[in-house]
């Protein structure tokens, strides 16, 4: 194998991984967001984890795919390595993943209380409003929600508009 069709290989395994990666979110965007980000780091894991095959000539694998060929053909003798490679690799992500979840936690907590608190002002601001009794103005009112001046207070009538 010359070192185009390794690279060739490498290209063609990343972008189906890639597409493996997008049907996972996919299938996994119904779930509770504590669940399904684990489970999608988990993934990517998974896919992109490389191991090595030959020391020799630096030649790299995928680590899903070599543990899964030498356990199921027992043809070689790198699966340990490989599940090591995933172990590794699997701990990196979910540690840099535990840290992005320790900053964001906090910036969450405190945009939801100040949602909270404009939400109660506004409710306070809705209560102390009297437009509120009537939200589409009086029948006579008009186009700018003020009520008519009667010229003569026993006979006001009020008239649809169309």
């Amino acid at each position: 194998m010359t070192e185009n069709d390794y690279l060739i290989a490498w290209g063609l395994y990343a972008f189906a991984a890639l597409g493996c990666l997008l049907v996972w979110m996919r299938l996994t965007r119904w779930m509770w967001r504590w669940l399904r980000e684990p489970l999608r780091v988990l993934m990517a894991v998974l896919l992109f984890s490389p191991t090595i095959i030959d020391p020799v000539k630096e030649k790299v694998a995928p680590a899903i795919a070599i543990t899964a060929l030498d356990l199921l053909f027992k043809v070689g003798n790198n699966a340990w390595r490989a599940i090591s490679d995933l172990f590794m690799y699997g701990m990196i992500a979910f540690g840099i993943y535990l840290v992005f979840v320790a900053i964001r936690f906090p910036i969450e907590r405190a945009s939801r209380a100040r949602k909270e608190q404009a939400e109660a002002a506004k409710a306070a601001a809705l209560a102390d409003d009297p437009q509120e009794d009537h939200p589409f103005g009086g029948a006579g009112d008009d186009r700018y929600g003020r009520p008519p001046v009667p010229s003569n207070p026993q006979r006001m009538r009020v008239e649809p508009r169309l």
